[in-house]
């Protein structure tokens, strides 16, 4: 229903998080917190993801940690997508398995792209390669995996919202 990527710049060590879905709340996605990470939460969202991931983060836990946490103290982790990125750049994400297909995740040198319900299985790869290849700011790199999922006909369900933090 979504695609997202959390992201950390090596020069500035600014942490991001961006997404679009046709979902009209996008926005709800998005958790970040200068100097301890991120989190994308999406695909049947449960929102506490998102803030209690930053929390265990801060309190001194790295991304895989802190996944691991939320994953066990989750009901239904088989239909969650979640992306965690830690204040060493250690990138963690669960693409459960009963996530809306096409769904998965792809891992980066500092960052993540993730999505679920595409209507092709070439979208997280498509915003790697753009993220990865693109020069700029954070906030630019980022919108350019955007560009690229959409080029790619992102959502099955067409684009209705958008955030980038």
């Amino acid at each position: 229903m979504t695609y997202s990527i959390v992201a950390r710049c090596p020069k500035t060590g600014h942490f991001g998080v961006a997404v679009q879905s046709h979902w009209f709340g996008a926005g709800i996605v998005c958790w970040a917190k200068a100097g301890i990470g991120a989190v994308a939460t999406q695909a049947m969202a449960l929102i506490d993801h998102g803030p209690i991931g930053i929390d265990l983060m801060e309190g001194g836990l790295n991304s895989t940690e802190a996944m691991r946490n939320r994953i066990s103290n989750d009901e239904n982790p088989e239909i969650r997508q979640v992306a965690m990125i830690d204040s060493s750049s250690r990138v963690t994400v669960h693409t459960g398995s009963e996530t809306i297909p096409e769904s998965g995740h792809l891992i980066g040198d500092g960052y993540s792209c993730q999505a679920n319900m595409m209507w092709k299985n070439t979208v997280w790869a498509a915003m790697s390669d753009a993220f990865s290849g693109s020069n700029g700011d954070l906030s630019n790199r980022m919108l350019s995996a955007l560009k690229a999922a959409e080029a790619e006909d992102g959502d099955i369900r067409g684009k209705q919202s958008a955030r980038l933090l």
